[in-house]
C-alpha cells in the first residue's frame, strides 16, 4: 500500500527509534524511505551557546548544523541498508520544521510521513509547538505517529 515513507528525524533517542520501526515496516512493505533533517533556519529562535555562536559567527553555526545534519542522517541511512531497505537522505533549513517536512513529502512523492512524537500533551505540547501535532493538522498525507 506505501511505497515512500519520508522519517523526518531529529538524532533524539526517540527518532533513532522511529528510524528502527520504519526500516522494519518499509522492509515488508518492500518500500523505500526518505530520511529529513530540519536544520535550524539562522533566524530561528534558540538559546544558549548555539544563540551565541549564531549571533556571532553564522557560518559557523551554520557548518555546526549542517555537520550535525549530516551525522544523524548517515545514522539512520546505515540502520535502513543493514536493514537492506532503499533509503536516501536529505536535509534543508527550516525556521519551521513542520512545513520543512510537509513540503519534502511532496516533493519527494511520498505517499506516508512516519515520526515520533516526544509525547508533549496539553500546555507543555501548546506552548513547545510539537512539529507531529503541526504536520497532523497540516499535511495531506496520511502520517504514522512512533511513541
Amino acid at each position: 500500500m506505501f511505497r515512500h515513507l519520508l522519517v523526518p528525524i531529529d538524532g533524539s533517542s526517540l527518532s533513532d527509534g522511529a528510524v528502527r520501526k520504519a526500516v522494519s515496516f518499509a522492509g515488508e512493505a518492500d518500500a523505500k524511505i526518505t530520511f529529513f533533517y530540519a536544520t535550524p533556519d539562522t533566524g530561528s529562535s534558540i538559546y544558549g551557546e548555539e544563540e551565541l555562536l549564531r549571533t556571532i559567527d553564522p557560518q559557523e553555526y551554520q557548518a555546526r548544523r549542517a555537520q550535525i545534519a549530516r551525522e544523524v542522517l548517515e545514522r539512520a541511512a546505515k540502520v535502513a541498508a543493514d536493514g537492506r531497505v532503499d533509503a536516501q537522505v536529505r536535509s534543508r533549513p527550516a525556521q519551521e520544521p513542520w512545513e520543512a517536512i510537509i513540503a519534502t513529502a511532496e516533493e519527494c512523492g511520498c505517499d506516508l510521513i512516519l515520526m515520533a512524537s516526544h509525547g508533549h500533551r496539553g500546555i507543555k505540547g501548546l506552548l513547545l509547538g510539537s512539529q507531529t501535532q503541526k504536520v497532523l493538522l497540516h499535511s495531506k498525507f496520511p502520517v504514522l505517529v512512533y511513541r
